[in-house]
């Protein structure tokens, strides 16, 4: 196995993790098979528990693993599908150690955190770079080591020895060293300033790990005079210096690594030159360079708890991006906190309340994303109406589902106290309910997650059209409460379908309203699949039907079974 190891300096935040993944990006095009791991030093033992605006969106695997957000930009840039494995934290790696200590696997050893920890970090980075997540049989050829923080940083340090340990043993032409850091300009001087990377190349050198290649991130590109004295002070080659300078969107980054031989470099190092194809990213070029030459706009209203912090609905903003695209179009996202819509806002804040009904009501379509928690939940079913009363494409995932039923409920069934139980305990009608197998005393995996079967109950239904009249979908979940299955019957009388059940036929998965031109609910998560040239099926129709071209599609792409 050959490993590329992707690390950090000076500040976070700096890319890595879409770095790491435009590395896998270009080596896929010459040819080779690439699998990818985050290395997160915290002591969760994943991502799940963790608050979307400290740590952006949880993004959820087909095996549901709840991991960082930056597995979703490899699957994304590589067209894979990672395990909770490929995610390792200090959390997993300490109770793997400590499990096999009370278990008296060490035999009276003292356990420490050399060797005993590090041994653990090393054979699960070595175990997992050789299961494949590309479909095919047998392990890859390279495997992407994004090791998360900044060096110099307390809690990665027994990963920076067990990865120094890991490249000494499999030798230097099986490992390579990429050090992305931060080039900063003074604003007084206007100087590309060197020394940061230095000193953060000087402290990898401290902990026995020399970079071969230097990531360089910075507003402008580089000059000649700056490399030639990160080079000579950092000890790596002027050739292996790459600058990541800032681009309109990050597609352009494997172009940027390719522009400057970066795939060349990797190869050598790890004498893959023999066996690489020459380099082909022309379709990634074409997408990239379709994207800078769009011109028109569809303005999507995302109606959200977390809209403070965009990557909270990192992945839904991204297959918003994928069927925009598609469209030709590019996404204009108009971010509006739930709570502003909601009528004590109004005697509060009247000015925030009032923007965000006129920024809803210029929207072509609404969108009311996952979320957990009854703040906003009151402005979520004030859209939901709104775009349910007004012929507006609705698209509701998850939570946004459940919020559809709750207002549709409340509306049309009269059913004013109609509620979640995750909202109101007591409410007489309970519409949306706790999932039974769930717990309430653990928080920690214990949600239903990652892939289930969907199956359509009717081929007539849009959903069904836009995945192709398939009589089924696998998509990605992540919820602890269902639409309460004793109340399907009123709610479809009423007019409300759901065309979407699991194999069981009580668990509702997806809703539609026929009399609207799109209103759609989903209890799963369809962003967590969607892929550039690849959009998720839902999300492109969406977009389709705010920009009146759903019928046409729908018309000129005959279903196939």
């Amino acid at each position: 196995m050959k490993y590329v190891l992707v690390t950090g300096g000076v500040v976070s935040g700096l890319g890595k993790g879409v770095t790491a993944s435009s590395i896998g990006v270009v080596l896929k095009a010459c040819g080779l098979r690439v699998t990818s791991i985050k290395i997160d030093p915290y002591l969760n033992i994943d991502a799940g528990t963790m608050s979307p605006f400290e740590h952006g969106e949880v993004f959820v695997l087909d095996d549901g693993g709840e991991v960082d957000l930056d597995l979703g930009n490899y699957e994304r840039f590589l067209d894979v599908a990672l395990t909770r494995d490929n995610n390792i934290t200090t959390g997993k790696i300490y109770q793997s150690v400590l499990d096999k200590e009370r278990r008296g696997d060490y035999l009276g050893e003292t356990v420490q955190v050399v060797p005993h920890i590090t041994d653990a970090i090393k054979t699960w980075v070595e175990s997992v770079s050789l299961m494949p997540v590309d479909g095919k049989e047998g392990p890859a050829d390279v495997c992407v080591i994004e090791l998360g923080g900044t060096v110099g940083d307390m809690e990665s340090r027994p990963f920076i020895e067990a990865l120094r340990q890991l490249s000494f043993s499999v030798g230097q032409e099986n490992f390579c060293l990429i050090h992305v850091s931060l080039i900063p300009v003074l604003g007084v001087v206007g100087e590309q300033k060197t020394k940061p990377t230095q000193h953060s190349v000087q402290d990898l050198r401290e902990y026995g790990l020399t970079p071969h290649l230097l990531a360089c991130r910075s507003a402008q590109p580089l000059l000649e005079n700056t490399k030639e004295k990160l080079s000579q002070f950092c000890h790596v080659a002027a050739g292996n210096i790459l600058n990541i300078h800032d681009v309109p969107n990050i597609w352009h980054i494997p172009l940027l690594l390719r522009n400057q031989n970066a795939h060349h470099s990797i190869l050598q190092q790890l004498n893959l030159l023999s066996i690489a194809m020459p380099l082909d990213l022309r379709d990634w070029t074409k997408m990239a360079e379709t994207y800078d030459n769009l011109t028109n706009s569809v303005r999507i209203a995302m109606v959200g708890k977390y809209v403070g912090f965009t990557d909270s609905y990192l992945s839904v903003v991204k297959a918003l991006l994928h069927a925009c695209v598609a469209c030709s179009l590019k996404p204009s996202i108009d971010w509006i906190a739930a709570s502003d819509l909601e009528d004590d806002t109004a005697e509060l804040t009247p000015e925030a309340h009032a923007a965000a009904w006129e920024t809803l009501k210029n929207a072509a379509c609404v969108l009311v994303p996952g979320g957990f928690g009854d703040r906003g939940v009151k402005g979520m079913i004030l859209a939901a109406k709104y775009a349910r009363e007004n012929n507006v494409p609705y698209l509701g995932i998850c939570l946004g589902m459940q919020i559809s039923v709750i207002e549709f409920a409340r509306s049309v069934l009269s059913l004013e106290r109609a509620d979640s139980t995750e909202f109101d305990e007591h409410t007489p009608n309970p519409v949306v309910v706790f999932m039974p197998e769930g717990s309430r005393t653990h928080m920690g995996s214990t949600m239903r997650l990652g892939s289930r079967r969907t199956l359509f109950q009717t081929p007539e239904c849009i959903t069904s059209k836009l995945y192709h009249n398939s009589e089924h979908v696998d998509e990605r979940h992540r919820h602890r409460y269902e639409v309460n299955p004793d109340v399907i019957g009123i709610l479809e009388e009423a007019g409300l379908k759901f065309v979407g059940k699991n194999d069981s036929g009580r668990r509702m998965e997806i809703l539609e309203l026929p009399s609207h031109p799109f209103y759609v609910g989903v209890q799963f998560h369809p962003e967590f699949k969607s892929r550039p040239g690849k959009p998720s099926a839902l999300f492109l129709g969406l977009i389709l039907a705010a920009t009146g071209q759903l019928e046409t599609y729908l018309d000129q792409h005959p279903n196939t079974s």
